[in-house]
């Protein structure tokens, strides 16, 4: 239980967040603390004591949330809205909406809809002529970026959780390894240190910032070169434990094109440029590797250069 009597922050919340209109027949996405309670805005605090029906990822977690700041109540409908159950849910949700209820999403932690459930109840509620109404807050996505410092980095890739295995998981570890902008991935503790191993075999020198357990008592946050992370993982303590948010670093403007690719796909580009006229073989190769046709057309042309071959060529790729 909060130390704070809840009913001075109610109070608090009303007089700042009260003025606002809150219409009925709304969806509002309210976003949630990544660990610390404190992380939670006044106005979802207000709009949280308003709704009707509260659709949570895992009502066991989003009921103790409420109760932690002194806002479960009588009447109060929990509505369990998660992965495997996100369809039909999403039209018990409609239904509150059709009769004029307000109602919030939430997520065990976060923003809903982006990597947690919500994205297809927002979509259905839109379509169907309600307000979807969002309430930003808490994001592990922008703490880790925050803290990473990549100077080098003008806007991001949110990768999210990679596919846990086989051809999906591999074609993804190639794509963050050929994508030379700032890249933000998740990982649960259990798969963490098979990441850590991926990317250091991939991306050796790129920085690597690994953000675990943020916002809460045992925060770490550190960057190193992505080669070093699996010995420093092994030498820490419970390292494996939490959640984990990581930040690979942008590339230098320079080496982007170039060391982005993967020499698997360097190796098919060199075939193909030994056979073909240089746009023949990057589109070629882009159609191999799946990887960006733009990427493999610029090494073309600096490999050509590099070798001092005429058949470089002007167009575009």
């Amino acid at each position: 239980m909060p130390a704070t009597d809840p009913s001075l922050l109610h109070a608090a919340a009303a007089a700042l967040a009260g003025a606002q209109r809150y219409e009925r027949g709304a969806l509002y996405v309210v976003a949630t603390p990544i660990g610390n309670l404190a992380d939670i805005s006044l106005r979802a605090l207000h709009l949280l004591s308003l709704v009707d029906a509260v659709a949570c990822e895992d009502t066991r977690v989003g009921g103790a949330l409420l109760q932690a700041y002194g806002l479960g109540r009588p009447g109060l409908a929990l509505v369990a809205l998660h992965a495997h159950n996100e369809a039909g849910a999403s039209a018990a949700v409609l239904a509150r909406l059709a009769a004029g209820e307000r109602v919030a999403l939430i997520s065990d932690a976060g923003t809903p809809a982006v990597s947690d459930p919500g994205a297809r109840v927002v979509a259905a509620a839109a379509a169907a002529g309600h307000p979807v109404v969002p309430l930003p807050g808490a994001s592990s996505t922008l703490a880790a970026l925050c803290a990473a410092g990549d100077s080098l980095g003008h806007g991001f890739v949110f990768a999210g959780f990679l596919p846990a295995k086989g051809a999906e998981r591999d074609a993804a570890l190639a794509a963050v390894q050929a994508e030379p902008r700032t890249q933000v991935l998740f990982e649960a503790p259990h798969r963490i240190k098979a990441l850590l191993g991926a990317l250091a075999a991939a991306v050796p020198a790129r920085p690597l910032t690994v953000a675990r357990e943020l916002t809460k008592q045992f925060e770490s946050i550190a960057t190193h070169p992505a080669a070093t992370w699996p010995d420093r993982l092994a030498g820490q303590p419970h390292g494996e434990r939490g959640e984990f948010v990581l930040v690979l670093h942008a590339l230098p403007p320079a080496a982007a094109a170039a060391d982005a690719l993967p020499a698997s796909a360097l190796h098919v580009l060199d075939t193909l440029l030994a056979e073909l006229p240089l746009k023949q073989a990057a589109a070629l190769a882009a159609t191999i590797t799946g990887l960006p046709r733009k990427h493999l057309y610029a090494e073309a042309l600096r490999r050509r250069a590099d070798t001092g071959d005429g058949d470089a060529g002007t167009d575009e790729a």
